[in-house]
């Protein structure tokens, strides 16, 4: 039977009001576990407790109320175990410009109290291809090559559960691929991964289960795939014989938009309507069709529809 690598229940976080600003409640009683073994996302919009959340299981914020249990450790309770059994890799690339890769590690795996003989320094700089980067300045080392070394600092002492925190925010394509060829690599050697990110097709495609947070609230916890299910909308992009004078608008469609001159993005109801009844009511007004291509809905949709964010 699976374990649950992570445990939260009800949990809430209050932010003190000042003088000009009431208090505000940034996470209202969220629920969900994380699978051992699992790629988890956990997707929501800016301002939604994602972060929140995080700093929370990394001992940097006070939950309010509720439980966290990290790897059969309580936060409250056992805060020595649970902390050694997770890694954080933020958002924000930080580190003192004067030490080395190498130096950055051995640093880390100190303050976690890894015994030298125990530290896997090199080996890490192996894993996160950085070994030829061992010996040069932090500050001289590319964005993404400052990415691949957090991956290693928050993986120092070993723990088997690694959050990322938003890992790909401004790397280009090929960057982003090595970091998940790398992340794929760990999470297939037993490390559960739990993953924020904005960009929704590479969750779809990483991810086994995602959740969603809105307002402070889990909104969804499903697999990936019962979760792009859930989308009801459908796209129909329709090339016609003669330009458009303007949309076509009509009942059976929920959006409707000219892309180009002849060129009718549809967009409608797969449960009211079908791709055929599309197609007529077009016809119906004078065009004729000479292209016709759809898209199925995917994780994107369903993030706009749950969560109202374009």
């Amino acid at each position: 039977m699976t374990q649950n690598a992570i445990e939260i229940r009800d949990l809430r976080k209050e932010y003190a009001g000042t003088k000009n600003s009431p208090p505000k409640l940034a996470l209202k009683g969220v629920s969900f576990d994380v699978p051992e073994g699992m790629v988890f996302g956990l997707l929501g919009p800016n301002g939604a407790g994602k972060s929140t959340l995080i700093n929370i299981m990394a001992g940097l914020v006070n939950k309010s109320g509720g439980s966290v249990t990290i790897w059969g450790h309580d936060i409250d309770r056992d805060h020595r175990n649970a902390k050694l059994n997770i890694g954080i890799v933020p958002q924000e690339i930080v580190f003192d410009p004067f030490f080395t890769p190498f130096e950055v590690l051995e640093n880390q795996g100190g303050m976690y109290g890894v015994a030298k003989a125990l530290r896997r320094s090199e080996e890490l700089l192996k894993a996160v291809r950085l070994e030829d980067k061992r010996n040069a300045y932090a500050r001289t080392l590319s964005g993404g090559m400052k990415r691949r070394l957090l991956i290693a600092k928050a993986m120092v002492h070993s723990p088997p559960i690694l959050v990322l925190d938003e890992p790909t925010a401004g790397v280009d394509v090929e960057l982003r691929r090595q970091l998940w060829e790398l992340v794929g690599e760990m999470n297939g050697e037993g490390v559960t991964v739990v993953l924020t990110t904005h960009y929704l097709e590479e969750a779809e495609q990483l991810c086994e289960r995602i959740a969603i947070i809105n307002h402070g609230e889990c909104i969804a916890n499903k697999t990936t795939r019962e979760l792009v299910d859930m989308a009801r909308e459908k796209i129909v992009r329709v090339s016609l014989d003669k330009d458009l004078g303007g949309p076509i608008m009509e009942q059976a469609f929920t959006r409707a938009e000219v892309v180009e001159d002849r060129v009718l993005e549809v967009t409608y109801n797969r449960d009211a309507t079908s791709a055929g009844q599309v197609l007529a009511i077009i016809q119906q007004h004078g065009y004729g069709i000479e292209d016709v291509t759809t898209r199925e809905a995917d994780l994107e949709d369903v993030f706009v529809q749950l969560t109202g964010s374009g």
